[in-house]
């Protein structure tokens, strides 16, 4: 599977592939044309309320994690779209956070990658 992640304000690249904005928010100072998306999934971001409890505290990373994959389960249709293209070709999740290990879009991938397996 080819599924990767990368900041939205890192420059697009053509080995990108298939590029998602896998935020709720749409990022700051970048226009739509900068960002060059083929999809913008804010459905499957993080609930709000979620979203503002961990907003970056590496100490709960492992619970926002938890959290997260709960909330992934009532978007299996979308993600397993994805996860086609991901067996297809490569797919790359882009999210604003300044944190590249700990963020949204990494337990994106990681729940494709187990959609992936099946």
């Amino acid at each position: 599977m080819a599924i990767a992640t990368k900041r939205i304000y890192d420059p697009p690249s053509g080995r990108d592939g298939y590029r998602v904005l896998v935020d709720r928010l749409w990022p700051r100072g970048l226009s739509k044309e900068d960002a060059a998306l083929d999809e913008w999934l804010k459905d499957i971001a993080p609930a709000d309320q979620l979203r503002t409890w961990f907003h970056g505290d590496r100490a709960r990373w492992g619970a926002f994690r938890r959290r997260y994959l709960s909330e992934l389960k009532s978007h299996r249709e979308t993600l397993r779209e994805l996860a086609r293209r991901g067996k297809e070709g490569r797919v790359t999740l882009l999210f604003g956070s300044r944190d590249e290990e700990r963020n949204n879009a990494v337990v994106v991938a990681q729940y494709l990658n187990m959609l992936g397996k099946n």
